[in-house]
């Protein structure tokens, strides 16, 4: 078992916290966050001081390849164990009205929402918590019936904001505010105002916004006039076709892709699929940045897996080529090889 660290604030405990989350020793995660709260610490500042930074990490440590899938998935099972442990520590009782909180349609990134939740409930708010990757009925059916004051919708992958534009639509349709959080909104919340709707950059300044009903409510015109010339539809209608005709180019063009197994291959259609599904939810912002954002994020990632960047921008070019009638598809993929083509030149040098 993992020793925990001595108690004393959320930033000098999270070291051994996360240790304890990489060698998955769930007792020792939860006894370091209960001894804070035990100690005196605020269970919310154990929240967004402790869990939150270190499921960041986490996400890092995936990401650069230095853990794995299983270890990433361990690792986030056991900081949900460790939210529950605190909350339940805490304890409190509700005061105020009700909130639901939600991921979008698709989404499973759960526990950053699971924390605004219980920082919620923490403020006093009766929360109702739906988990990953709520269907739009059902979620307005829900918070119709617990007769709801806010939704709270977080999104963690811009790929999915056509999906959070629907939700936040029927939402507004049964009259009930909305906010929401996440990356997937930007960092700086301008796919939201682009949406229209109210945006948190944090737990704290959700708890704030659905205090404020004014607030919540006073949000920006829907800017989405460009999806009248229907490219974003075509698009994604050719989804599938893309996706075969880019690895087919693969195929042709790289030849140790022919070698693939079934994971490797299962992994690049994966892969192949973010790359339309993130050109298509640029083209449904209008934001070329989305998409420029997310080719630097996944050839990093691949890069520390072993596919070279040229891979990436291969398949870019190849799309660049099969979306020739969608001026503003091939905008943005152009944005994207030059930013492929920028980094490297720098590593040439």
């Amino acid at each position: 078992m993992t020793v925990p660290a001595a108690v004393g604030s959320p930033a000098d405990a999270c070291p051994g916290f996360l240790l304890a989350l990489e060698s998955a020793d769930e007792y020792a995660a939860i006894e370091t966050a209960l001894g804070l709260v035990d100690a005196g610490v605020p269970a919310e500042r154990v929240l967004l001081e402790l869990v939150a930074p270190a499921q960041v990490e986490v996400g890092r440590r995936w990401a650069s390849n230095e853990w794995s899938v299983a270890q990433e998935h361990a690792a986030t099972h056991i900081s949900e164990r460790v939210v529950a442990a605190v909350a339940a520590r805490a304890n409190p009782r509700p005061t105020r009205g009700r909130i639901v909180v939600a991921c979008m349609d698709g989404e499973w990134h759960a526990l950053p929402p699971r924390l605004v939740a219980e920082v919620l409930r923490l403020r006093g708010w009766q929360v109702t918590f739906l988990g990953a990757s709520v269907p739009a009925a059902h979620l307005v059916s829900h918070e119709h019936r617990l007769d709801a004051l806010a939704v709270a919708l977080a999104c963690a992958l811009p790929m999915r904001l056509p999906h959070a534009y629907r939700m936040v639509e029927a939402c507004r349709r049964s009259d009930v505010p909305v906010v929401v959080g996440g990356r997937g909104f930007g960092r700086d919340g301008r796919w939201a105002r682009r949406l229209g709707v109210a945006w948190a950059p944090d737990a704290p300044a959700a708890a704030d916004l659905v205090a404020d009903e004014r607030a919540l409510r006073r949000v920006p015109p829907v800017d989405l006039a460009h999806l009248a010339d229907d490219e974003y539809a075509s698009l994604v209608k050719r989804r599938a076709a893309l996706i075969d005709s880019a690895l087919a180019d693969l195929r042709a063009r790289v030849p140790g892709v022919r070698e693939y197994d079934a994971v490797q291959l299962d992994s690049t259609v994966s892969d192949l699929g973010h790359i339309v599904d993130f050109l298509a939810a640029a083209v449904f912002v209008d934001d070329g940045t989305l998409f420029t954002e997310f080719v630097e994020w996944l050839t990093g990632i691949l890069v520390s897996r072993g596919v070279p960047a040229a891979a990436v921008a291969r398949t870019l070019d190849h799309l660049a080529g099969e979306l020739r009638d969608f001026p503003r598809a091939v905008g943005f993929l152009a944005g994207g090889l030059a930013l492929l083509a920028q980094q490297a030149g720098a590593s040439a040098r």
